[in-house]
């Protein structure tokens, strides 16, 4: 399907033009799975890698990107966004959190933009990015203009508050609820933020990188298999 192309956003050059941005290592994996100490019995013990994340990319841009990004900074100014990445030829914006609710809001009824539908949003824990250790990533969908963008918001372990944007997106209403219950982020003006896999009582957040893990004994014909945490490494 060829993609309709609104004449105030013209097309450059083919996406993924743009520089690969630098990146910046904010952490090392060990292991297959992360895990540190007992529990990793993958046999891969003795794997290390690093975590990095893209940093900004420097226009042009390529593809619709450049005319998106410049009529959402014609609509919001420059301040609202922290960074534009163009990455394996994908955009991802990180806003500035205080600003989401216009952003996204500008995205959807902008008719040159048009992102009429959010798919959800998910989070995203990097322990030891110190001040943005908790991230909220927003998928968007244009389907007038077939166009995907990324939406990405940083917020510290400390303030995990971001607003709510199911003003906008109404449908964000359960991924927000999910992303409360996995990681803590708070989303601020959400009509009715509570867990949504986890019972009421559930301590912690369990798909945070500092969250232990657990699990419970499970026997199956005699034999009993212990909890991840408890089971002892290969080396």
């Amino acid at each position: 399907m060829s993609e309709h192309q609104p004449e105030n956003l013209p097309a450059t050059s083919p996406a993924g033009d743009a520089q690969t941005p630098a990146a910046e290592v904010v952490d090392q994996r060990e292991g297959m799975f992360g895990v540190r100490g007992t529990g990793d019995t993958s046999g891969f013990g003795g794997l290390r890698r690093q975590v990095a994340l893209p940093g900004g990319s420097a226009k042009p841009y390529g593809s619709w990107f450049d005319g998106a990004t410049e009529r959402l900074e014609g609509l919001v100014g420059d301040d609202a966004l922290e960074k534009v990445v163009v990455d394996r030829g994908e955009l991802t914006l990180h806003v500035r959190r205080e600003r989401l609710v216009e952003v996204a809001q500008h995205l959807r009824d902008d008719e040159a933009l048009r992102f009429e539908f959010c798919s959800g949003v998910s989070g995203v824990h990097y322990p030891n990015e110190t001040g943005r250790e908790l991230h909220a990533v927003y998928h968007l969908l244009s389907i007038t203009h077939n166009r995907r963008i990324r939406l990405e918001v940083s917020v510290p372990d400390s303030d995990p508050h971001i607003p709510s944007i199911v003003s906008v997106y109404p449908a964000n209403d359960w991924h927000e609820r999910e992303t409360w219950d996995f990681f803590g982020i708070i989303f601020d003006g959400h009509p009715a933020l509570t867990r949504i896999q986890m019972p009421d009582d559930w301590p912690g957040h369990p798909q945070r990188k500092d969250y232990p893990l657990g699990g419970i004994d499970v026997e199956y014909k005699g034999a009993v298999i212990p909890p991840p945490d408890t089971r002892r490494s290969y080396n």
